[in-house]
């Protein structure tokens, strides 16, 4: 069933239902108030003939004449009001028949105790034994001088006490017929409100389903769909973005397997040009060793490539088994600093280490030493004729380790992927030492997360770069490695 239908269903069942109980309860409520206004005014009239007969009464005895009875009766008969009455023992005596009517015994005792008998719907009359119209009525004991002299019975038609019932039942499935009509149209208005904002969803998911991630819906935050379908345009909006993200990482990829192919078909062609000299003999004797360096070189180099990528997958994999220890890290600079003066040389550039020369560090020194290599490899790689500046300090429970060069800087975007796989700064410029693959930074980043330290980046573009590592000490680490 369709939600419109279902709403629809579920609007009229519920106006139904009150309707019902609201008509059930005036129709019960009228019906008492009718029978309760006429066993009053049947009690009203018994109560004036019993005053009646006081004020007629002759030698102490109270009595009624036929004669004010009969011009009573007439005087009643529009509104179809009977009346009769009964002596002490219980027998009729007015109307006068031929076969009088007797109370009985349990009617009479209730009389003795001056009680009044309400009859709500009966089928026989005192006056009418053999007619089958409904009557109801008041019997009344009839006293004088705390004597009970007899009874009055006063009785109507059951028609007349219920024709404001029937008016009432009349005027309330007239009010359920307009209720329903009024229901239907709401069900209607309210109905088509709520499922065109389902439709809107229903459209929007569709569209998603098909890439569309620009789509939006409208929403006014006035109910649960709306909440659902601002929660709908935040699920797109994350959806877009890792879309993105994803569409970024295919493109790094593929860069990545496009420059991969080419480090090491460049490699791999100059080897095979060098064996097949060697082989046929055209490099002369001299040129021989220059040769087998430049093999040996450029074998170092696809070397290096594979390593890069299968050191990357251990440590994002947590498979790296880090042997933590407390270590001076100026040694370990300094060391760095003399390795790495050849390749800064090259470019113009200058390594400057500024450092206590007692720098307490906890870390694993060889993976301390990568993620310092790759770092000032990087300054190298994008800095020419200038400065690079590698500072430490303590700090409280950590070592702090800042990489600062003024080479060519980074943008905004380029800062928030830069730790990211396979991605490049500036894939146009001419690579320098290691780091062309575009994992050096993302390696970097594990290894830091690894020893549960810290890394961050601050950079304006033409400006240069911080890169800053904080590996806090034993017990204070922020995330525990796996192998520790």
């Amino acid at each position: 069933m369709k939600l419109i239908y279902q709403h629809l269903l579920g609007f009229f069942i519920v106006i139904l239902i009150n309707v019902s109980i609201i008509g059930y309860s005036e129709i019960k409520y009228e019906s008492t108030q009718s029978y309760e206004n006429n066993y009053r005014q049947m009690e009203g009239y018994a109560s004036s003939l019993g005053s009646m007969a006081k004020a007629q009464s002759r030698n102490g005895t109270a009595y009624l004449s036929d004669r004010f009875l009969n011009q009573l009766s007439f005087v009643l008969r529009d509104q179809q009001v009977n009346i009769a009455v009964f002596d002490g023992q219980g027998m009729q005596v007015y109307p006068r028949s031929a076969v009088p009517i007797q109370l009985t015994s349990s009617v009479m005792n209730m009389l003795a105790k001056r009680k009044e008998i309400r009859i709500a719907n009966s089928r026989t009359s005192p006056l009418h034994p053999n007619r089958t119209a409904a009557f109801t009525g008041v019997l009344a004991p009839w006293l004088y001088n705390s004597k009970m002299m007899g009874s009055i019975w006063i009785g109507s038609r059951v028609t007349n006490v219920e024709r404001p019932i029937q008016l009432a039942k009349r005027n309330l499935l007239n009010a359920l017929i307009i209720s329903i009509l009024v229901a239907v149209l709401f069900s209607i208005l309210v109905s088509y409100y709520q499922t065109s904002k389902i439709k809107r969803l229903s459209f929007a998911t569709k569209q998603v389903a098909r890439g569309n991630f620009d789509i939006r819906i409208p929403h006014q935050h006035s109910d649960e769909i709306d909440n659902l379908a601002r929660n709908f345009d935040e699920m797109v909006r994350k959806l877009k973005r890792s879309d993105e993200e994803i569409k970024i990482q295919e493109k790094r990829r593929d860069q990545f397997l496009a420059d991969a192919a080419h480090e090491m078909r460049t490699p791999l062609t100059t080897i095979n040009g060098l064996l097949e000299g060697l082989q046929y003999d055209v490099i002369p004797e001299g040129d021989k060793p220059k040769s087998i360096e430049l093999m040996r070189h450029e074998t170092n180099r696809l070397i290096r490539l594979v390593n890069e990528n299968l050191d990357y997958e251990k440590i994002r994999q947590n498979k790296v088994h880090l042997l933590k220890s407390d270590f001076n890290a100026y040694n370990f600079l300094d060391d760095i600093r003399d390795q790495l003066a050849g390749n800064a040389q090259k470019a113009g550039n200058e390594l400057v280490l500024r450092i206590p020369k007692k720098m307490p560090t906890y870390a694993d020194p060889d993976r301390f030493t990568q993620i310092m290599v790759n770092l000032i490899q990087n300054a190298v790689q994008f800095t020419h004729n200038g400065t690079i500046l590698i500072t430490g300090k303590r700090l409280v429970h950590a070592s702090e380790f800042q990489v600062i060069d003024n080479g060519i800087g980074m943008n905004e975007q380029q800062k928030r992927y830069i730790f990211e796989r396979f991605f490049k700064a500036d894939p146009s410029r001419a690579r320098l030492g290691q780091g062309e693959s575009g994992l050096g930074l993302a390696i970097v980043a594990s290894l830091v997360k690894q020893h549960g330290g810290t890394i961050k980046v601050d950079s304006i573009p033409k400006q240069g770069s911080t890169f800053t590592v904080v590996l806090f000490d034993r017990g204070y680490e922020l995330t525990k490695p796996a192998t520790d």
